[in-house]
């Protein structure tokens, strides 16, 4: 059964929890319209150059690859023998502006206990600069993106054990949590706790199926302060 989240949930589940694993974009900081709008227009241009097709193509063929790959970088590769760098290069340009402190959110995770790694798609770069204008840097002991995880994106499980593997996670004593719920079944296959953050998302709109969700939440600095403040 789902536990919704509120400050007077049961945490008594997560009381042996020592390793977090937390998603980067969309979980600990909100996506913007105008960035994803961005983010759309970069991944265009970078394909439209690359395959020398108009913008319309391109759109098409990003998608298609999302929707087949799991990911744009994925489906370049396999289908193009694309060297990554390439592709984060030109992806580096995005502007960042519209991502902000958020002293709440540091101070909660200053005070959650256990190992806390941040367990993303994109690239350590682009993850290392948010943690920084977010302001939690420090309360994390490491990194896994999309190079640690040899291009093989959320949500297939190799990844998730790769993850476990490299930094000696026991995943019966590991909680994930993720904006896009479909990235949450590895983790709970595996045995890991697992908290949604939801979104205003179309992925958010179309989930049927809640049933290796443990947590959901709207608010999650509302639902770690739940977590820590729980006697």
């Amino acid at each position: 059964m789902n536990k919704i989240a509120s400050l007077s949930a049961s945490f008594q589940d997560i009381e042996d929890i020592n390793v977090w694993i937390f998603d980067l974009d969309n979980t600990l900081y909100p996506i913007t319209p105008k960035m994803l709008a961005e983010i759309d227009d970069l991944m265009g241009s970078f394909i439209a150059d690359f395959l020398n097709v108009d913008r319309a193509e391109a759109r098409r063929i990003q998608k298609g690859y999302f929707r087949t790959h799991g990911l744009t970088l994925r489906g370049l590769m396999v289908e193009h023998d694309l060297d990554p760098q390439e592709y984060i290069s030109h992806l580096s340009q995005l502007d960042l502006t519209d991502v902000t402190s958020n002293p709440q959110l540091a101070g909660i995770l200053k005070g959650l206990g256990g190992r806390k790694f941040i367990y993303t798609n994109a690239f350590t770069e682009h993850t290392r600069e948010v943690m920084k204008r977010i302001g939690i840097t420090e309360y994390f002991d490491g990194i896994f993106d999309i190079n640690d995880a040899d291009f093989v994106p959320k949500p297939a499980i190799v990844s998730y054990r790769r993850l476990c593997s490299l930094h000696d996670i026991d995943p019966a004593r590991a909680i994930m949590v993720e904006d896009i719920p479909g990235n949450l079944k590895p983790a709970a296959e595996m045995g890991m706790k697992t908290v949604w953050v939801r979104t205003d998302t179309d992925w958010a709109k179309r989930i049927t199926d809640t049933s290796y969700i443990d947590y959901i939440t709207d608010d999650l600095p509302q639902w770690l302060r739940g977590v820590t403040n729980r006697a």
